[in-house]
């Protein structure tokens, strides 16, 4: 059979057909094609709501504050289904006003904001458990405690905390697990998980393998501060900006007695740096640092007498005094007290002299005066060898005439760049040319 030519206006029809077929079973299984393309961009377009975890650890500072202010100020309804805190933090070193800043994003937040007081050993307190009043949603792990709340920071306009009344007891005092569950401050929530299943629009799944089994459907997205944010944060905590404080002064101390700047005055310049960063994040006292320097001024001077006397006294009750009123109202555990007083004392009494009369006590060799000075050979001397002189060791050469055995008594005769030129102290050679 002879095959004819296809015209283009029999393709077109063919085409035609064809996307009509196709159209006709689109509609036949009840979805438009447009539809059918529009769903599947959705889906690719918008991706399924999470729900946002965010660490609250330590005190809240400007670096925290400013984290959490970030978060809830780009929330948005379409991608999030919620904000989890969870939270162990026991007080602020921040203005009243960053904290009104703060309440007043959590109230206005799009999506349920929830608060985890835990995992267990978490605290609450103060103006943290202020903030956690306003939440949606209060859960609480065994172990932790919520309450103690202070004295008022947000003003009147978010009324008593917990709807309770400005009198109660947890003004001055924090409850537990079971009392905050008893109290409806808080429902319970041992785990994360169960804080999470707890949140309205989070949902789950139930497995039965070998057993039920909960999985959460709702993705999780865990924010907590960057690695610079959290060195800073660190930074500002009572116990790390006091010991950064005594190290620094302590490393600046030493470098005083050794030539030179090296690697001790660099990190001593370092260290009290950060240390004034974190104090001045923290209520510390003024006073309380001033005496804190005299205290390592009179370590110095003892430093350099070489031997603990009255100032080495003097300087330990500074540093004790110090240390113990250093913040208002917040303060380290007795553990940091007692590791900075310890280490700082054995450090700028014990050791630091040790040191220094160890460095001192060996005798400067001068380029001037050596001449005439004596010594012994350490070895042969035929013509170069070492010698020793004024108990430091020299690289020396002597007359070929007259060799010097080790031990050999010799003097020094003249200095010629590094060398020493030396001689037998009796029989060495005469230069005949002088005479």
């Amino acid at each position: 059979m002879r095959l004819l030519p296809t015209s283009p206006f029999s393709i077109y029809v063919r085409r035609g057909v064809v996307v009509l077929l196709a159209v006709a079973a689109v509609l036949a299984l009840g979805m438009p094609a447009s539809d059918a393309h529009a769903e599947h961009e959705g889906e690719a377009d918008h991706p399924p709501a999470v729900v946002d975890v965010v660490e609250v650890h330590g005190f809240l500072d400007p670096v925290l504050v400013d984290m959490l202010a970030d978060i809830l100020q780009s929330l948005d309804a379409t991608e999030t289904v919620a904000v989890v805190f969870q939270v162990d933090s026991t007080t602020s070193v921040v203005e009243e006003a960053e904290l009104v800043r703060l309440a007043d994003l959590i109230v206005a937040a799009p999506v349920t904001i929830s608060f985890w007081v835990g995992p267990s050993g978490a605290r609450a307190t103060g103006p943290m458990a202020q903030l956690v009043a306003l939440g949606d949603d209060v859960g609480i792990a065994p172990g932790a405690y919520l309450g103690d709340l202070g004295d008022p920071v947000l003003g009147n306009r978010f009324g008593p905390a917990f709807g309770l009344p400005l009198d109660t007891d947890l003004v001055d005092r924090a409850v537990g697990y079971e009392e905050a569950i008893e109290r409806g401050l808080a429902r319970s929530a041992p785990v994360l998980l169960e804080q999470l299943v707890g949140v309205p629009g989070f949902e789950v799944r139930t497995v039965d393998e070998d057993g039920p089994v909960i999985e959460p459907v709702t993705p999780t997205r865990f924010r907590k501060l960057d690695v610079v944010s959290q060195f800073f944060h660190t930074v500002a905590s009572p116990a790390v900006a006091y010991l950064l404080l005594l190290i620094g002064m302590g490393l600046l101390v030493f470098e005083l007695y050794t030539a030179g700047v090296g690697v001790a005055g660099f990190l001593g310049a370092g260290c009290f740096l950060l240390s004034t960063y974190g104090l001045g994040v923290l209520p510390a006292r003024g006073w309380a640092i001033g005496v804190l320097v005299f205290a390592f001024v009179g370590f110095a001077i003892d430093v350099q007498a070489g031997v603990p006397r009255l100032w080495s006294v003097i300087g330990t009750i500074s540093l004790v005094f110090g240390s113990v009123f250093l913040f208002q109202g917040q303060s380290f555990s007795w553990i940091t007290l007692v590791v900075g007083l310890l280490g700082t004392v054995a450090g700028m009494v014990g050791g630091m002299p040790t040191m220094v009369r160890t460095r001192f006590s060996t005798p400067t060799i001068g380029r001037e005066w050596i001449i005439g000075e004596e010594g012994k050979a350490e070895e042969r001397l035929s013509p170069n060898g070492t010698v020793r002189v004024r108990d430091a060791v020299w690289r020396a050469t002597t007359n070929r005439a007259t060799p010097v055995e080790p031990g050999g008594d010799i003097r020094v005769t003249g200095v010629d760049g590094l060398w020493l030129e030396v001689e037998p102290t009796e029989g060495g050679a005469r230069d005949y040319r002088r005479r």
